[in-house]
């Protein structure tokens, strides 16, 4: 529902959906924007032409566009983003005071729910988001990282860590074990995550079953912890599961282990490939073959689960370059891909401390430029060939310096 008003010369607009709120208040050709989860959290906005996103661990990333409509970014320090919440705060407590006086000149009456909606919203202040965040941190270890079209999903963490932890280009989850959560311990985080999103859990869509590759499970114990989640939610209404698995622990499971979990509602599984080159991949520490992804992928599609393949741009540097591009292309080329699936192209972000950035200087590799990479990337998607039956995979691109949850 829409709802259009004026105040102190602002033009309003207010948006009421299942999934939240949101405030639009336009003046002199500048427009603000806060939106709102159910549980009246500040999740996202807009401030002289800078969108800003909020985690549930408190962290605020800014985007915006430079000159040549070059996408910026960077994260808030604490301070900054205390201070993009105070100026919601402010802003949508005074409106609600208007609202209250009949100061705001709106074209209906707010109905009570909506009027609740307004003030819940009105409420956050920056020591309600602390507070938010903090409990954040009793429910979750953090979470490393998800795909795009998953930022939105209600993660339970089935597993903590990552089953190998190998990979010198990702420090995710070195600080944790790995560990698979037993049912009790399963129930009781589904539990608190219930608890912690609260009214908020209509704005998030899909469930996705993290850590890193908990789909390595063995079924034995994996099967009851998907029945665990459709204890507590409706999983066909919120689009289904969906998780991560490396390629060859994808082999040891079946066509009939997928087509079991299909059933139960697994929609897409996510596989880091990063390379069709088996070289490049020893050298990534990546455990299994590029084959190896192969016939994993074989075996889901065949139980009817959808894919997600993610390619490491830039991995190797120039060394590397050739092969993980042929490879590469031959390798997505095998795979039964359709409409269903994605391919993602994600960037190698190289930083202090990664394993990834010693051993490629003590090989002596010379990494790719960030245009480079982009090219590299445009290289394989020209060359891929798709069924006009099966159709065409989606394919973005993936940058995990934008990951928030």
């Amino acid at each position: 529902m829409v709802i259009l008003g004026t105040w102190r010369g602002y033009k309003l607009t207010f948006s009421f959906k299942s999934s939240g709120l949101t405030v639009s208040f336009e003046q002199t050709g500048q427009t603000t924007v806060y939106g709102y989860d159910c549980a009246g959290r500040l999740w996202t906005g807009l401030e002289n032409g800078i969108s800003f996103r909020r985690g549930l661990d408190g962290k605020v990333v800014a985007k915006w566009r430079q000159p040549g409509n070059q996408a910026a970014r960077r994260w808030l320090s604490p301070t900054e983003a205390e201070g993009w919440i105070n100026r919601a705060h402010q802003q949508m407590r005074t409106l609600f005071t208007a609202i209250e006086n009949g100061e705001a000149h709106l074209e209906r009456l707010l109905s009570e729910d909506e009027i609740e909606m307004v003030r819940t919203a009105a409420g956050f202040d920056p020591q309600r988001a602390a507070a938010d965040a903090a409990q954040y941190f009793h429910v979750y270890k953090p979470i490393g990282i998800l795909p795009p079209d998953q930022y939105m999903a209600v993660v339970l963490q089935a597993t903590e860590g990552c089953s190998f932890n190998t990979c010198t280009f990702c420090n995710f989850y070195r600080d944790r074990p790995f560990r698979i959560k037993t049912p009790d311990a399963f129930q009781n985080h589904i539990l608190a995550v219930k608890a912690f999103l609260g009214p908020g859990l209509s704005l998030r869509r899909t469930i996705f079953l993290g850590d890193a590759n908990a789909l390595v499970v063995p079924m034995p114990r994996l099967v009851p912890l998907f029945l665990s989640v459709h204890e507590h939610f409706d999983v066909e209404a919120l689009g289904g599961i969906y998780a991560f698995l490396d390629g060859f622990s994808g082999e040891k499971k079946s066509p009939a282990d997928f087509a079991q979990l299909a059933a139960l509602g697994l929609k897409r599984v996510y596989i880091g490939m990063e390379s069709g080159n088996a070289e490049l991949l020893r050298f990534l520490q990546k455990p299994g073959e590029p084959e190896d992804v192969i016939r994993t992928v074989e075996a889901l599609k065949s139980a009817g689960v959808a894919v997600g393949i993610i390619i490491l741009l830039g991995a190797g540097g120039h060394t590397f370059a050739l092969q993980h591009v042929e490879d590469t292309i031959q390798a997505l080329n095998s795979m039964p891909l359709d409409m269903e699936d994605i391919i993602y192209f994600s960037e190698l972000i190289e930083s202090e401390g990664m394993p990834y950035v010693q051993h490629a200087y003590e090989a002596g590799l010379h990494p790719l430029s960030p245009e480079e990479r982009l090219m590299q990337g445009q290289e394989i998607e020209e060359r891929l060939v798709f069924s006009e039956e099966r159709g065409t995979p989606h394919i973005s691109r993936y940058d995990i310096r934008e990951f928030v949850y």
